[in-house]
């Protein structure tokens, strides 16, 4: 008997600047949040949960039934506060107000081999607020599918602050 096999590994990363200059110039720092909780410059965070929308979704996209892709003109990244555990059930962040969608950067989602990766930056105005759950959707609100959702404390953004999020998502 030959034993079939799908794995997927999602690896999420937040890279932290302390103010717009800092990351005009590329320089992630430790940074003190607003709660005055020193971060690290960077934040390296293992899997997530597939929520059954996004998977419905892939499967469509797969067979060509339709839906709307996660590519650069429809997918964002979501961070809200909320610390509710993820549930395959989940349909959208679970933060009542403190959430935020961002658009993709330019080229972003990229695909190496079996690795798509996507991201987002949050300015210093954007999610300025405690990083507690992410997704990525494919519209720039809840009425879009959500692929997945992470439930990690990042800590809580300062003002002035910049954060970028990447998502890597590799199959095999």
């Amino acid at each position: 008997m030959i034993a079939e096999k799908l794995s997927y590994r999602t690896h999420w990363t937040i890279r932290r600047y302390a103010d717009d200059a800092a990351f005009a110039a590329g320089m992630a720092s430790a940074v003190v949040d607003a709660d005055g909780v020193e971060l690290p410059a960077v934040a390296e965070i293992e899997g997530n949960l597939l929520l059954n929308e996004g998977i419905q979704l892939l499967l469509d996209l797969l067979i060509g039934a339709g839906g709307t892709a996660y590519n650069n003109a429809n997918s964002y990244i979501g961070v809200g506060d909320s610390s509710t555990a993820e549930s395959a059930s989940q349909t959208a962040l679970q933060a009542a107000s403190n959430k935020t969608y961002k658009a993709m950067e330019a080229t972003y989602p990229s695909r190496a081999s079996q690795t798509v990766t996507w991201r987002s930056v949050f300015g210093s105005s954007d999610a300025n607020y405690a990083w507690n759950e992410f997704t990525i959707v494919n519209a720039s609100t809840d009425t879009g599918t959500n692929l997945n959702r992470k439930v990690s404390s990042q800590g809580t953004k300062a003002s002035g602050q910049t954060w970028t999020v990447d998502v890597s998502i590799t199959i095999s």
